[in-house]
């Protein structure tokens, strides 16, 4: 029979996000830094997955990346090296995160807020999240990320944008969801585009603003249907930007809302996650601030596959975020300027 909980262990403060400050070689230095946290996410997530099954899902994705994307297969094999597991080069390309997010205009003319709550089914994200803080040559930027990976998710510059991905519907459906994921991932192995987690860190690497993200985000060919929400510094930049391979469509709005269902009447795919309509409503009508108590957070954009929840103002560059597992917090939340 287990033994009771103790009072004081119930009573135990959540541990901090940890905030590292990192330059262009981020995705190593953050691995460096929080590389206990790498192997747990890694033994949590994937634990119950066969070695020999993670080594060969592995090596696709390095004959992928190996095709047609040289530069992060550089950064990708040095990051397997460092960790010395299988699974490395599978979470980078993996793109299998489910959402909702938003970017809105508050009505009294404050700064365009960004929210996003990050769902996936396997555990460990939301407790081994960290914040990174990366210096690069368009300016600083927070990313909520995880040590040795190489995309971003959901970030933050100070005086030029936040933006968040979403998952997209999968194209082309064919009606069974096993054969419609393999039919996709073999059109993805044909696309030498890149993936859309590295199109959003090349944003942030390289955008000077909200228009010009908005541009690379809209125009930029991927390789897998993905959808963005941006927010930029002033009233009114604020939308979401649906993406396919080599087309875009784009949601304006004061409130520009997304979950994992196409918003373009004249697309087709089938929709990721559930309650697609009642989440995308949830965060149009939330009245969204820096507040650490999340109080528009609620079913179903709160579910038992939440692992983050995260909130940017871009023009001062402050956010707050908050690692969940089984809709229960399981880090503090942290409040920080990028």
């Amino acid at each position: 029979m287990p033994s009771p909980v103790s009072a004081d262990a119930a009573a135990a403060p959540l541990p901090e996000i940890p905030l590292v400050d990192v330059g262009a070689d981020w995705p190593l230095a953050t691995l460096d830094a929080a590389i206990d946290r790498a192997h747990a996410l890694l033994d949590e997530g994937s634990g119950h997955v066969p070695a020999f099954a993670l080594r060969l899902v592995d090596s696709v994705s390095r004959r992928w990346l190996a095709r047609w994307h040289e530069p992060y297969l550089q950064e990708i094999d040095r990051i397997a090296a460092r960790i010395n597991r299988p699974g490395a080069h599978f979470l980078n390309v993996s793109y299998e995160w489910g959402c909702t997010s938003s970017a809105c205009s508050p009505a009294d003319g404050s700064p365009p807020l960004l929210s996003r709550v990050l769902d996936w089914p396997e555990r460990g994200l939301g407790r081994h999240v960290i914040a990174a803080r990366i210096h690069s040559a368009a300016g600083r930027w927070a990313s909520l990320t995880w040590p040795g990976y190489t995309g971003a998710l959901q970030a933050v510059a100070p005086g030029r944008f936040a933006a968040a991905l979403n998952q997209a519907p999968m194209d082309q459906p064919v009606g069974l969801y096993p054969l419609d994921w393999m039919v996709n991932r073999t059109r993805v192995w044909r696309q030498p585009h890149l993936i859309a987690a590295h199109l959003l860190r090349r944003v942030f690497e390289q955008a000077p603003d909200f228009a010009a993200a908005k541009a690379m985000l809209r125009d930029t060919p991927i390789a897998l249907p993905a959808i963005y929400t941006l927010a930029g510094i002033r009233a009114g930049e604020t939308c979401v930007i649906e993406r396919r391979p080599e087309a875009a469509h784009v949601v304006e709005g004061p409130t520009a809302a997304a979950a994992n269902a196409w918003q373009a009447a004249h697309w087709s795919g089938r929709p990721r996650g559930s309650d697609n309509v009642e989440r995308q409503r949830v965060m149009q009508t939330a009245k969204l601030t820096i507040d650490p108590s999340f109080p528009w957070l609620r079913r179903p954009v709160l579910n038992q596959w939440t692992r983050l929840v995260f909130v940017a103002e871009a023009a001062s560059g402050a956010f707050v975020a908050q690692g969940y597992e089984a809709e229960q917090p399981v880090t503090r939340a942290l409040q920080a300027i990028a």
